[in-house]
This record gives C-alpha cells, structure tokens and sequence, in this order.
C-alpha cells in the first residue's frame, strides 16, 4: 500500500473550501463592447466613438510637411522608430524610455550584473523566477520553461530578451515567437511578397534562429498605427483571427476588427496582438489564438481539450500538460474595467502633459508607477477626495490577496504532483492514472493562466480568484482520484495518449 500525504478529508474539505471560494466570486461579462455611465463620464471629450478608428491629430504634421514641400520620412515600408521619431520626437523620447527597469511590490524588474559572452551579450538581465520558486519549476517539469523564467522587464527588451533567453538552448523554437517579441509587420510583409498573413504563416514555419534574422526592432509604432495618419490598426494576423473567431462565438459573422472596431477598442485591441493566450497548431508551428468557445479559462481549456492539444508531457508525473502564455487580454476582458470600458491604453498609456503638449504616455509601465495620470483622472470624478496612496494601497490590497490564494493552489498542485509522482514509481499504470494526470493538466493551467498573466490578479480581481479557487478543486480532486480509481470528478475527463506514446 502507497503511504501518500493527504488523506480522503482533507482533500474533500479543500475541495468544497475551493468550490464556495468560487461561488462568492462574480463572473463579469465577456462582451468587450459594454459601456456604462462611469466609462463615459470618465472618457476624455476628444475620443471618437464611431465605427472606424479615426485618425489622430497627428495628421496636422503631415500636412504640414506637405506646406513646407518636405518629404513626409514615414511610410508603410518604414520600421525604424528612430524615423518615426523625427516626425513625432516628443512620443519617440518616451517610447525610449521603455528601458528603465523598476519594481512594483508584485511585478516590474530590477536589473542584475552579468559578464557578456559571444553567445549572449547581454550585460544587464532581469531576476531568474524559476530559481526563486520552486512550484515554477517543479510544475512546468520537462518543459523549456522550467529551465528559464525570469522577471519581465519593458518592451525595449522584448526581442533580446527572447532571443538569447536559455529556453533556445533546451530547444529549438519556432519563427512563430516573434509574433510577440519584435516588429513584425514589415517582415510579414516582405515575406509574403506585400501579403501579411502569408509572410506570417512562412515565418511561422521557420526555426527561430531564421525567422530572427528577419525583423531589427522590438514592437514599435508602425505595428499599431498607420503611417499616413496615425489611426491605430491591427496588423498581427493572428489577431485579426483570433477576434474574428471570437465574435463569430458571440454570433458576430465575418467580422473585420480594421473595419468595425471602435477606437476605444482599438486601444485594447492593438496591445491585445501580443499580451494573450495562444498555441502553435501543427507541424507548421502556425500561431493560432484559442478563442472559438470564448475567453474565459475553462473556454480555453474546453477548446484545447477538443482538439486534445498539449505542449508538452510532464516529465514526473506524465501529464499532458499545458502551458499559459500571458493572457492579460483574457483576464482584462473579465474584469470591472473593461465592463467599465477602460482599456489598457487608457492605463498604460495615459493621456499625459509632456514639455507642453497633451499626447498618450508611449512610456509603458505599470499604472502603479504613474497613479496620478494612469487613474486619479476617472476616480476623482467619483471620489474628490481619493489620493494616489489610497489607490496604491488598493491595488496592493487585490495582489496581496490573489497572492494569498496563488500559494494556495501551488501548494495543492505541488501535492498532486507528488502523488502521482509516487504513485507512478511503485507502478501505477496509465488506466489508474488517467483521471489524475487530466485533473492535474486543468489545476496546471488554471494556475498557469493566472500566473503567467502580469497584473497579479488586478486586471480582473474576482475571476482570478475564482480560477484560483477552481485550481485547488481539481487538484484536490485529483489527489483523491491518485488513490480512488473510482472517484468521478466534477468534471468530465477527457482521455489523451497514453504517457510516452508516439502522437
């Protein structure tokens, strides 16, 4: 007989502890059109609300430009911010600052020392997560990710940072990956001979180490907006297919997000091209986002289990496991801002004063390091006399709890797996395992989605707690089932390949 450390109680009473956990929360709305009075009391005057994005007052400089008879330096083949920059130097001089590193009490990055090498000459890296939290290896076991995790640091890292990150070393990963960690619109362009979405799907298929070559610069601004005019776009196809599938989900057909998107949308859409949940599908590593059933976790979970995708085995327990990206677009869409119709612009990218000149703050950071401009603007219309430390406290408040309940569910998968650990080394066969290993495939990613997504639980409070809470049970549950083989969980369990089989 196994000696296992949890017994048939304990499990149940955390189970039904995680199950009113989730009860108490509330699920908000999924429909990303919703407004309400204090969205439009909030709103600054100038922000359209017609179909189709609208061209910014940028524009004047082009005219401008025309007047003078000079050239206007940015066009549709022009990647280099550096360019764009001359045109809009006040934008550019912030967007540069994407470099500063700092913390906040949940998030940011600090820089640590290291000597260069010829493989990565990097001088300035951020803090290892993977060292610091042995959950994070232990749960993504078998996995590149377990190897290297680190602090994510701002957008003028993105590229480097992917590129000589130590995941390369344990293996080789697709062109596909550049669809969230460099400019990529010109290199689409170019290699689909002015057709986007073919030059992203050959890229796709490339080796990274290929695909690389191809693009200079991390995000920047022609991958949000068009240089004629200045009017946000969409230019990631899998974006552009993504919200298409999704709509069509809602009973929205053929939709076209360049065409029918409002521009308050826009403003979440554009940094929803990246900051969202994915997988590569098939043998051509084409980048797809999984929301045909909607974009709430269990959606995505249910959308995965139908097509019996995995990323990976675990490599202790023989799982088949998933792996969360970073759904900050997922979870938005779940919370009280964007049922408010605050967008991730209007927090990160604030309306700002800058040497003079009103114009969307292009520094991305946390709102945390720039409270006064990121929400004192919408709360002061309701609370006169709320102050940047009263809001700061607020959000430590939301993440110390989702903290709380984060180790909660960590500490449960961690027992789970160690079970079916154990439980698989004195022989426990595949049949006798089949309904643990899929419990702990649903704690890992209900975990996981939370975990890789960067707000600490803010974007939207109440449903990070309740996938929090949904984590637990199945792990729970999946203790109970590593000793009953006939225990039937609360969710039907859906059968995959036997661990080590050839798929």
């Amino acid at each position: 007989m196994i000696n296992l450390s949890r017994s048939h109680s304990t499990a149940a009473v955390a189970v039904l502890l995680a199950a009113f956990v989730a009860a108490l929360t509330v699920v908000l709305p999924t429909d990303l059109t919703t407004r309400t009075a204090f969205a439009q009391e909030a709103r600054q005057p100038e922000k359209s609300k017609s179909a189709k994005p609208q061209p910014s007052k940028s524009k004047t400089a082009k005219d401008q430009a025309a007047k003078k008879d000079e050239p206007w330096p940015i066009n549709d083949e022009v990647d280099d911010p550096a360019v764009w920059g001359k045109v809009f130097p006040l934008h550019y001089e912030l967007y540069k600052k994407t470099v500063d590193m700092q913390r906040t009490k949940y998030g940011g990055s600090e820089g640590v020392p290291r000597t260069p090498t010829q493989a990565d000459p990097r001088a300035l890296v951020s803090r290892t997560k993977v060292d610091q939290d042995i959950g994070l290896k232990t749960m993504w076991q078998g996995y590149a990710f377990a190897a290297d995790f680190r602090e994510e640091r701002g957008h003028a890292y993105m590229l480097e940072d992917q590129k000589f990150t130590q995941r390369q070393q344990v293996v080789q990963q697709p062109g596909a990956c550049l669809n969230c960690h460099a400019s990529t619109y010109l290199a689409n362009k170019k290699a689909g001979d002015g057709d986007i979405t073919k030059g992203f799907e050959k890229i796709n298929a490339m080796p990274y180490s290929e695909a690389v070559k191809l693009v200079q610069h991390p995000v920047t601004c022609i991958d949000c907006h068009d240089a004629q005019n200045m009017s946000l776009r969409i230019t990631r196809p899998a974006f552009i297919e993504g919200i298409r599938a999704y709509k069509a989900s809602q009973g929205i057909q053929n939709y076209d997000v360049n065409k029918q998107a409002t521009q308050d949308e826009m403003r979440a859409y554009v940094c929803g091209q990246c900051h969202v949940e994915y997988y590569f599908r098939g043998p051509e590593k084409r980048l797809v986002f999984p929301w045909a059933k909607g974009l709430k976790v269990e959606q995505i979970q249910a959308y995965y289990d139908e097509i019996k995708f995995q990323d990976w085995t675990h490599k202790d327990t023989g799982a088949p496991a998933l792996k969360a990206q970073h759904p900050e677009f997922e979870l938005w869409s779940q919370g009280v801002h964007a049922r408010a119709g605050v967008t991730c612009a209007d927090c990160h990218m604030p309306k700002i004063s800058h040497q003079g000149t009103m114009l969307s703050d292009h520094w991305v950071r946390s709102p945390v390091l720039n409270i006064k401009n990121a929400c004192l603007g919408c709360h002061k219309k309701h609370d006169a006399k709320i102050t940047e430390n009263e809001l700061k406290a607020r959000v430590e408040q939301i993440q110390d709890r989702h903290w709380n309940l984060r180790e909660h569910a960590m500490t449960a998968l961690m027992s789970l797996i160690a079970d079916l650990k154990a439980a698989r080394e004195v022989g426990g066969s595949d049949a006798d395992l089949a309904t643990a290993r899929y419990l702990q495939r649903r704690a890992q990613f209900y975990l996981d989605f939370v975990e890789a997504e960067n707000s600490t639980g803010f974007h939207a409070p109440q449903e990070a707690a309740r996938i929090l809470g949904e984590s637990l049970n199945y792990a729970r549950q999946g203790q109970i089932a590593v000793r009953d083989r006939k225990f039937i969980p609360t969710v039907p369990v859906v059968e995959f390949p036997p661990a080590g089989a050839k798929r």
